[in-house]
């Protein structure tokens, strides 16, 4: 990657690398050189090994055959949004829309989530939405166990690359997957959870909502718990 390249990784990620002190004692403006601060070498090292473990992770997904779903996908559905976000949506399963466009939470329940995101102040590209299985199951059905089983170390990573530092598990599928429990949905929001270290707040699937609109409150109810623990930690 050459020096021009790594300036613009560094700008996007809102870190100035054009001025060194004697520029600006002096006024005059000029590109540093990367490669001679070891500071910042180091970021752009870590910045260049994240982009390269997504594209590796990304590839992996779009032609795993680990389950019998590989054969029935139109394609996989990979996860979308800011690589670096704070918050994190997982949903349960990718649906019709989601398996054509190949992006997850399309169609008319995605465009309710959108709206769920922006009511609490963020942007659909500003958080990371990925789901629990990267293909549709046929018919959209309920997914498998193995079929969970088989996918769960994608989600696993995509995890640990994003490093969000809240999760929201949009439904009765995601929330009883990530938190390893067969609790109903209706115990398990309400409250904070935690993944691993991670703060997780159960929410109602936006597909559950446009059947049962009154829910809505209570969803605007979560939306807001988690809202106020986000808030917290970024005091910490």
């Amino acid at each position: 990657m050459n020096n021009a390249t790594r300036l613009q990784y560094l700008e996007a990620m809102g870190i100035d690398v054009r001025f060194t002190v004697h520029q600006a004692q002096t006024g005059v403006v000029a590109a540093v050189d990367v490669d001679e601060v070891p500071s910042i070498k180091q970021t752009v090292a870590l910045v260049e090994a994240s982009a390269k473990a997504w594209d590796v992770l990304e590839k992996q997904v779009s032609g795993c055959k680990n389950c019998e779903l590989c054969h029935s996908r139109t394609q996989t559905v990979f996860g979308a949004g800011n690589n670096n976000a704070d918050w994190m949506f997982v949903g349960e399963v990718p649906g019709q829309s989601e398996d054509l466009a190949g992006q997850p939470f399309v169609g008319q329940a995605g465009k309710l989530l959108t709206e769920m995101i922006q009511a609490i102040g963020l942007t659909r590209e500003s958080v990371y939405i990925a789901n629990i299985l990267k293909c549709r199951p046929p018919n959209d059905r309920a997914p498998k166990v193995e079929e969970i089983h088989a996918c769960s170390h994608y989600l696993q990573q995509q995890i640990a690359l994003v490093k969000p530092k809240i999760i929201l598990a949009v439904g009765r599928v995601a929330a009883q997957t990530l938190l390893k429990t067969n609790e109903p949905l209706s115990k398990l929001r309400g409250v904070s959870h935690q993944l691993t270290d991670i703060p997780l707040v159960v929410i109602y699937h936006p597909a559950y909502l446009l059947r049962f609109l009154p829910e809505k409150r209570q969803a605007w109810q979560d939306l807001q718990l988690a809202n106020t623990i986000y808030q917290k930690i970024k005091t910490l």
